[in-house]
């Protein structure tokens, strides 16, 4: 009887011990299935940055020069921004901005990171690809970096390809796109940036621009006749400057020829109806008056976003946004808790979908560039509401320097080595020793020529900002708020012996 007891025992526990695992086998299944749902509702994300493409290069946004027809299909399909604006004109600054949503000041992204300049962002920081990590996306970059250091900005894949030749850096994309996990593609192209000298013993020379005589695989030639080009009024309107931009346009043209494959390859996996599409730059034109600068041409930027989800097609959105909006934006979409990551920022996404937003909600932007390479020490804070622009420029003592690209540019070289009164439309002297304060109504001076801060027409106007500049500021704890007066409480305890 025992013996028999045993085995009904043992029985029982072989039958509740099946029981128990196929009941945890079923619930494994259905969390599964369930994370699988979650995943597939989620879209997937591409963040396209171009390097020093301006507003002035795109089909899209009003040159009937320059060939971009896939950039220009993506407008037609999405949304087009037409004040969209970078936060600090220089690479790395911005694409700190554009990745945690955070000032530079904020974070201690000031600057370059290469290794002699050293910035680097604290880290203590969590970066949008470490936060969509978090949330189940693949995470992968290709191309451009320029951040630092890794462990904040960290991605699950790197990927490898020439950041010049946009339709390779699209073939080496197709393992994440065809992945089954929602992704997020940090595409940076090199382009248009310019390359190292064309010819070092001939300063005439035109940059190239990262153009080859041979072309690159999968790309077909566009080359710009100088004659054609389009001159910007802040630029001299003069034969090295004309070369300069023939170049600048091929360099953009290979981007779109890129862009293009990527979409297609999108198109191929069957995911172009789940993924969100972003194309933006970094900061303006690589040409001195643009990129470094916060006047306009340096800041205002293209921003064209694709979401499936939406129906209204082709619009055109005025709302006031800056890259400090992009992290949120994108952790929005993902549908991200937005209140587990502070940003600076606000998600533009709710004007995506409303062609009705309230204006007085997109009415005003700020923006802080500190330095470009070290030897670049040129700080500048930014606020404008409505029309009105306020740049401060904190050290307005000294001569605006020039990133070493910018003053090798024969488009500059030519005016200063024949001492020319005028740089584009304004005067050269101008452009290298400012005012204090810089006030612009940009309804009636788009061209940032007519500095209203010394009138006394415009007293309050500049009262205003100057009050806005300074919560601004302190809001964001930057450490050029002891600039306006000596404030100790921003000097921080120091070392604890």
């Amino acid at each position: 009887m025992n013996n028999n007891l045993k085995k009904y025992r043992l029985l029982f526990f072989i039958v509740a011990l099946a029981s128990i695992s196929t009941a945890c086998s079923e619930k494994t299944k259905s969390e599964t299935t369930t994370m699988a749902v979650k995943d597939d509702s989620r879209p997937n994300i591409i963040l396209f940055v171009a390097d020093d493409h301006g507003l002035d290069a795109i089909g899209a946004y009003g040159n009937p020069v320059i060939k971009t027809p896939n950039l220009d299909k993506l407008a037609s399909e999405g949304a087009k921004f037409t004040n969209a604006y970078c936060t600090s004109a220089s690479c790395a600054a911005s694409r700190s901005v554009i990745l945690t949503g955070k000032y530079g000041h904020a974070t201690g992204s000031y600057g370059h990171v290469h290794d002699y300049h050293h910035f680097s962002t604290y880290d203590t920081i969590t970066s949008l690809p470490v936060r969509l990590e978090q949330e189940g996306y693949l995470t992968a970059r290709i191309g451009k970096y320029h951040l630092a250091p890794e462990d904040v900005y960290k991605f699950t894949k790197v990927l490898k390809a020439n950041a010049r030749s946009t339709y390779e850096m699209a073939e080496a994309c197709k393992q994440v796109i065809e992945n089954e996990k929602p992704f997020f593609l940090y595409f940076c192209t090199d382009d248009p940036h310019r390359a190292k000298s064309t010819d070092p013993g001939n300063w005439r020379a035109p940059n190239s621009f990262g153009n080859k005589p041979e072309g690159y695989p999968g790309i077909e030639k566009v080359v710009y006749d100088p004659k054609d080009v389009l001159v910007p009024d802040f630029l001299p309107d003069s034969k090295e400057t004309r070369e300069e931009i023939a170049q600048y346009y091929q360099s953009i043209s290979r981007i779109d020829q890129g862009f293009g494959k990527l979409m297609q390859i999108l198109k191929e996996s069957d995911k172009a109806n789940n993924t969100v599409v972003i194309y933006i730059s970094d900061n303006g034109m690589a040409f001195p008056g643009a990129k470094t600068t916060l006047y306009e041409p340096g800041m205002k930027l293209p921003c064209i976003v694709k979401d499936p989800s939406i129906e209204a097609k082709g619009t055109t959105i005025d709302a006031m946004i800056t890259w400090a909006d992009l992290t949120p934006t994108i952790l929005d979409m993902a549908k991200v808790d937005l209140n587990s990551l502070k940003t600076h920022g606000k998600s533009f996404k709710p004007v995506l979908n409303d062609s009705n937003y309230t204006k007085e909600d997109w009415n005003e932007i700020y923006a802080s560039h500190t330095f470009h390479e070290i030897t670049m020490y040129y700080p500048m804070r930014v606020v404008r509401e409505g029309d009105y622009k306020l740049i401060r420029n904190i050290a307005w003592g000294l001569e605006y320097p020039f990133a070493s690209d910018l003053w090798a540019a024969s488009t500059w070289q030519e005016v200063h080595r024949s001492k020319k009164e005028f740089f584009g439309n304004k005067k050269t002297k101008d452009y290298l020793h400012r005012p204090e304060f810089e006030l612009f109504d940009l309804s009636k001076d788009p061209n940032e020529l007519n500095n209203l801060a010394y009138s006394k027409q415009y007293d309050q106007v500049l009262e205003k900002l100057i009050v806005k500049m300074k919560a601004f500021q302190l809001e964001t704890k930057d450490p050029w708020y002891n600039s306006w007066n000596y404030d100790p409480a921003l000097q921080g305890s120091g070392l604890n012996l």
